[in-house]
């Protein structure tokens, strides 16, 4: 009698035991497809973070597309002020969309009296806009900033002086100095004007010196400022004559204002050298 017992409480334990399994087996597929959906969920966040990041490095376009013959920036008149009867010189360049650069060099001979020395350089730097460098105009700047330091660690330089430039692009700096270098065994002293200009994505420089020779007087600093500051502005002006990104923007500055034009600005300068004479 006791063994039929022994079988029916084996058979009522393992039928108490199939819901059991059934209610787990359940909520397991219940759970898996909990499961999907948050993967799911989980990989649109991702595609959606991934998005928002490569939309942050996006940066704005670049608004020279390329330079305007450096030889050609400086207009006749004013080189004909600051380099008389100078040769032009292009510097090399790679790739003349992104760098370029000229320089002038006159020997102005006073007979007896000695000789004026001048020698002016203008050179432009372009910078393209990079998602992960940044835009063309921040790259600019951090050049811009470097030329102006760079000009006032020149070796050599005494009495440095800086000071901003005003009307000559987005941000522009004149940086002078002194430098003395040896001619037939004697000391000539060399009166040096940096001016550093940036234009949304390009950074010009113009470097103009002067000295006298041979018993000549050395030129006065503050007209050779004055000189430099002129071919600065109109280097700068030269910008808006050259190639074009094609975007009505283009014509304009970061802020907005319409630039002026070369032609413009070489007015202004002509007006203003009436004024002095």
């Amino acid at each position: 009698m006791h063994r039929p017992t022994k079988r029916l409480t084996r058979t009522l334990v393992c039928a108490a035991a199939v819901p059991a399994v059934l209610v787990v087996a359940g909520c397991s597929s219940g759970s898996g497809s909990d499961s999907g959906d948050g993967a799911k969920k989980g990989s649109e966040a991702k595609a959606s973070a991934s998005t928002a990041k490569d939309a942050a490095k996006k940066v704005a376009p670049a608004t020279y597309k390329a330079l305007p013959q450096a030889c050609s920036a400086i207009s006749k008149k004013t080189l004909g002020d600051l380099v008389p009867k100078g040769d032009s010189k292009a510097g090399a360049s790679d790739d003349e969309s992104t760098r370029a650069s000229c320089s002038w060099s006159s020997l102005e001979n006073n007979g007896v009296k000695g000789s004026q020395f001048r020698w002016l350089n203008v050179s432009m730097v372009r910078f393209d806009s990079d998602v992960n460098r940044g835009s063309g105009d921040k790259l600019a700047s951090a050049y811009y900033a470097k030329q102006v330091k760079d000009a006032q660690a020149t070796e050599g330089a005494k009495s440095v002086k800086t000071s901003p430039v005003s009307g000559t692009g987005d941000e522009a700096t004149l940086v002078r100095f002194d430098s003395t270098y040896k001619e037939k065994k004697k000391d000539v002293t060399s009166k040096q004007q940096t001016v550093v200009s940036r234009v949304d994505n390009v950074v010009v420089t113009v470097n103009y010196n002067g000295s006298g020779l041979a018993g000549e007087k050395t030129p006065d600093a503050d007209g050779l400022s004055k000189d430099a500051e002129k071919a600065a502005k109109e280097a700068v002006a030269s910008l808006a004559d050259s190639a074009r990104s094609g975007s009505p923007s283009a014509s304009q500055s970061s802020s907005g204002k319409p630039k002026a034009s070369a032609s413009a600005s070489r007015k202004a300068s002509s007006k203003d050298d009436a004024k002095d004479k």
